[in-house]
Formats: C-alpha cells, sequence, structure tokens
C-alpha cells in the first residue's frame, strides 16, 4: 500500500478509533454516525468578515486579520454529518523580517472537521465544532519558550461558531 493511500486509511478510521481527536471509542462512533445532524453540514471561517456558511470550501482562512494563515487547494475525500477529511496544503506567512514583507511556506496537510453543534439562528443547520490536522511531511513552526520550533504532526482546536455578524 502506498504512503498516501495509507495515510488516507489511516484518517478515515479516526472517528472509529478517536485517534488524534481526543475522544473515546463511543465519542468517535457517535460523531462519525450522527444521525441528527443536516444532511450538508457548514463550517465558518473569519468570524465577522461577512463570509457566509461553507460547504467543502477549495479555501479556509485562520488568521482573517491578514489572510497569514489558510488552507488551500482542499479536495474533499468525505463531507458527511459530523465528520469530514480533505487533503491540501496549508499556507503559512513566516513573518519573516516582518508579516507585511513575510513569505508564505506550504505544508501538505490532511484535514479534518468534525464534531456537530446547531447553528445559532438556523434551525435545522449543523456545523462542524473541531478542525484536526495531520502533516503526512514538514509541519508549520510553533513557538516554544520564545524559540521557533517544528510544530506537532497533529493539532487540533476548534472552529467558529455562527454566522459571522452582518452589520
Amino acid at each position: 500500500m502506498t504512503r498516501g493511500r495509507l495515510l488516507s486509511a489511516t484518517l478515515l478510521a479516526l472517528p472509529a478509533l478517536g485517534l488524534g481527536l481526543g475522544l473515546s471509542a463511543s465519542q468517535a462512533h457517535a460523531t462519525a454516525h450522527a444521525d441528527s445532524y443536516s444532511e450538508q453540514p457548514v463550517v465558518f471561517d473569519c468570524p465577522g468578515s461577512g463570509d457566509k456558511a461553507l460547504v467543502r470550501p477549495g479555501q479556509y482562512i485562520f488568521a482573517c486579520a491578514d489572510d497569514g494563515d489558510f488552507l488551500a487547494g482542499l479536495h474533499w475525500l468525505n463531507w458527511s454529518p459530523g465528520f469530514a477529511v480533505a487533503t491540501g496544503k496549508q499556507e503559512v506567512n513566516d513573518c519573516t523580517p516582518y508579516c507585511y514583507d513575510g513569505h508564505f511556506r506550504s505544508y501538505p496537510v490532511y484535514v479534518m472537521f468534525w464534531g456537530g453543534a446547531a447553528v445559532p439562528g438556523h434551525p435545522g443547520e449543523q456545523r462542524y465544532t473541531e478542525v484536526t490536522m495531520v502533516y503526512p511531511g514538514a509541519r508549520p513552526p510553533h513557538y516554544q519558550n520564545g524559540h521557533q520550533v517544528e510544530g506537532p504532526i497533529t493539532t487540533t482546536g476548534p472552529l467558529p461558531s455562527a454566522y459571522p455578524a452582518q452589520g
């Protein structure tokens, strides 16, 4: 089995096993097979930017102020209630010497949106609540004790929870 096929199979097995997500097997099973979610779950990026709910986005922005950290070239292998999986790349501004003059670095990534909750003010609409990213190669740097170090193989964090504020 090729490395790509092996990693894809591993990612698809994660919800059943609860690996990398901090879930028990029963929680992961419930997340992967929730029947109460809407047919097309949504995801939100950049709270307050005026963007709409996204379904199978080709790009997903994490750093809203300057677009200095985003996912690009997303190819969705699965988009279902409770769990979505994509391949793509994470583009991160290295901010060297300053963010304005920085360069974007690209990191191959497997992306998982998971979990589920109701979208406030939109009855029947469900959203993903968490994102997990797995890096099969080079990883974006993190800061530890004031020094830049290679980031972890897997990261997990919350996703924005509602439609951006309308002004």
